[in-house]
């Protein structure tokens, strides 16, 4: 059931972190007139977070195992890395820990993350053993309680049967990511073909898991409450993919003191320039062979070799030519509504769950849409979660819903012991309808879109793993080489280790 827990992010992270410096960071960028024409090759990357900090740490790989010589520049349009994982401090007080304002896990088999919390000296914190006392609510009631116990399991059980998703055949497909037998890919689709993944994304995860024979119950109402939490959608809306992606997270933890620091350590063992608050406006082709595109922002204009494009394009706002841009549908997303608080109160309102006085009361609700569809009234929250405590009788607790949510109710559901609360709101995750459709990887010779992929798996470590894959195909095509030499892809002699510790770009 750890699985079925700490289902809050597989996916991309949010929040707020405070603004920070470090000592390679430019205060203005490069001039297009003041560049030599022949120089070393110069590569923009748009976007630092996890997308655009990992293909600067890939590139660095190349140049420190084989001498590329190309100079790295990332422009990132606020005071902030990490893009989406942020955190805050209770209270406003950073004497606390910070705490994640949105998803906020990763796991082992997220070996890019792993990995890197582990070269870059990172402490980790160990989720898998905090509270795991489950509900699902339906709006009006329970429909299971799940309480730290034997009896608890044998509730599911009875209620699901022992009949849950078979994950281990698209867990090893998704393996292969790590091994020197990785594909590469410009068309996400061929991708999906390969992996045999085709009924997982152009099928909804009800349809899928009903069909392949999992029950109605479980489907509606654990995988459901699954997808709401990660990705704010119902098991009926979002493709097959990314609701088996929803149920994988076992074994869950967390960077102390923020998740955001794996992309900052990323960025400062890349060397790269860094262009803080420096707003990209338009990217446009000239004729050149050593500097064919030219990256506009508030601090100039300066010519590339290539660039990355490594941040949700129709939320960066830059103008490409036309016969570019039109390649990348908008790509719609949930707007959610993050609630962090802390209370005295060590649990729920049993009443406002409608529990008697003996019977146990959860410490993560997940929400399901399935009294909705039956006539009745829909969830006032995607998912409330206790995040352990600040103090000996306070607590903090973390909301996500698709409104805000007011302080009356705040106060009803939390017994009138509510403290500090903070309130944010962004749109956290793409819209993940069924589809067999995606953006180009490559959008021309020398001009990449990391992002992409996130319409197929929307994740912090699948960020990590387009990136990866770009960075390869960039290399190939401007230099002859890649992350791993100058073959762009494993031959039979290129074995991986068969243990678990061989991770590729890491490894080679």
């Amino acid at each position: 059931m750890r699985s079925l827990v700490f289902l809050s992010v597989v996916s991309a992270s949010l929040a707020l972190q405070l603004p920070f410096k470090v000592p390679f960071f430019q205060s203005t960028a490069p001039s297009e007139d003041d560049e030599p024409v022949r120089g070393t090759p110069r590569v923009a990357i748009i976007g630092a977070g996890a997308a655009g900090s990992s293909a600067a740490f890939w590139i660095s790989k190349a140049q420190e195992r084989f001498g590329v010589d190309v100079e790295v520049d990332v422009y990132e349009k606020t005071s902030h890395i990490g893009g989406r994982s942020l955190t805050v401090y209770p209270h406003d007080n950073d004497t606390f820990e910070p705490i994640e304002l949105g998803a906020s896990i990763f796991i082992k088999a997220n070996k890019n993350l792993w990995r890197a919390t582990q070269e870059f000296n990172l402490t980790l914190r160990d989720l898998s053993e905090e509270d795991n006392n489950l509900g699902i609510w339906d709006g009006e009631q329970l429909l299971l309680n799940l309480g730290n116990s034997w009896l608890g399991m044998l509730k599911v059980f009875w209620r699901y049967g022992i009949l849950s998703p078979r994950l281990a055949d698209m867990l090893k497909q998704y393996s292969t990511l790590y091994t020197t037998e990785s594909p590469k890919w410009d068309n996400i689709t061929d991708l999906a073909y390969s992996f045999g993944w085709m009924n997982l994304i152009e099928s909804s995860g009800a349809d899928f898991f009903t069909s392949n024979g999992v029950s109605k119950q479980y489907v509606f109402e654990l995988i459901e409450g699954a997808s709401r939490v990660n990705y704010g959608q119902n098991i009926d809306s979002i493709h097959a993919l990314e609701a088996a992606c929803s149920i994988s997270a076992n074994g869950a933890s967390q960077v102390e003191g923020g998740n955001w620091q794996i992309f900052e350590q990323f960025l400062n063992h890349s060397g790269a320039n860094i262009y803080m608050n420096t707003k990209v406006s338009r990217i446009t082709q000239k004729q050149s062979k050593s500097r064919p595109w030219v990256v506009h922002s508030d601090k100039g204009s300066t010519g590339y070799k290539a660039a990355i494009i490594a941040a949700p394009f129709h939320q960066t706002d830059i103008e490409l030519p036309s016969a570019l841009g039109s390649q990348i549908p908008e790509q719609p997303y949930i707007h959610l509504h993050v609630t962090l608080l802390t209370t005295t109160s060590p649990n729920i309102n049993r009443e406002y769950l409608a529990l008697s006085p003996n019977e146990n009361v959860p410490r993560m609700v997940l929400t399901t849409y399935e009294g909705v569809r039956q006539g009745r009234k829909a969830p006032e929250f995607n998912s409330i979660s206790y995040h352990g405590k600040i103090s000996e009788d306070e607590w903090v607790v973390k909301i996500f819903s698709e409104a805000p949510v007011e302080d009356k109710w705040l106060q009803s559901v939390f017994n009138n012991q509510v403290g500090w609360v903070h309130r944010a709101e962004f749109d956290a995750y793409p819209k993940l309808p069924p589809t067999s459709s995606f953006p180009p990887v490559r959008l021309d010779h020398g001009l990449f879109y990391v992002n992409a992929f996130e319409p197929f798996i929307s994740t912090m470590e699948t960020e990590t793993l387009a990136s990866r894959n770009v960075v390869d195909l960039l290399l190939n095509e401007e230099f002859s080489s890649s992350i791993c030499g100058r073959r762009i892809s494993g031959s039979k002699e290129d074995i991986s280790p068969t243990d678990n510790s061989f991770v590729f770009g890491w490894d080679c």
